[in-house]
């Protein structure tokens, strides 16, 4: 099995106001370490490369990240202990805080690429649920057999 992700945000304004320039500006080089990161496997992207103007909600300024990993320790390297945590320290100068789950994990077979709406479906049931063996988080986990980590 692989590990699937999806987390959300909601932006201070559209993706291409000024005020999200200095996030905007970091994609590249987050994907990019995305992209070479151990125990990676797929990110959603559009022909830019990234997920920007993927819309799946009605506020055009709620940007989705969907991706796969090896493990969960896979994903945790990458969040955590790369690059990526310098941007993420920064979230709150180009995203609101959001009342519900933003952030939700699940098993998916190897070879499986989630869908945005299978993705959405997990956070719901996250947000309705708590977390389970369907959809969880990184503060309680969950193996593919469903036992709580």
């Amino acid at each position: 099995m692989h590990l699937a992700q999806l987390n959300v945000a909601l932006g201070k304004d559209v993706v291409d106001a000024l005020e999200m320039a200095d996030f905007v500006a970091n994609l590249d080089r987050v994907n990019a370490l995305a992209d070479t990161a151990p125990g990676f496997v797929w990110r959603l992207q559009d022909e830019s490369g990234d997920a920007t103007s993927i819309r799946a909600y009605d506020d055009e300024r709620m940007i989705v990240n969907l991706s796969v990993w090896e493990s969960v320790e896979a994903l945790w390297g990458f969040v955590y202990d790369s690059g990526h945590l310098e941007v993420m320290r920064r979230r709150r100068e180009w995203f609101e805080r959001l009342p519900t789950a933003y952030l939700v994990l699940w098993w998916v077979p190897v070879g499986h690429v989630p869908t945005v709406r299978e993705a959405i479906a997990r956070l719901d049931h996250l947000q309705e649920h708590g977390p389970t063996f369907r959809a969880f988080t990184f503060k309680q986990r969950f193996e593919p057999a469903g036992l709580a980590a």
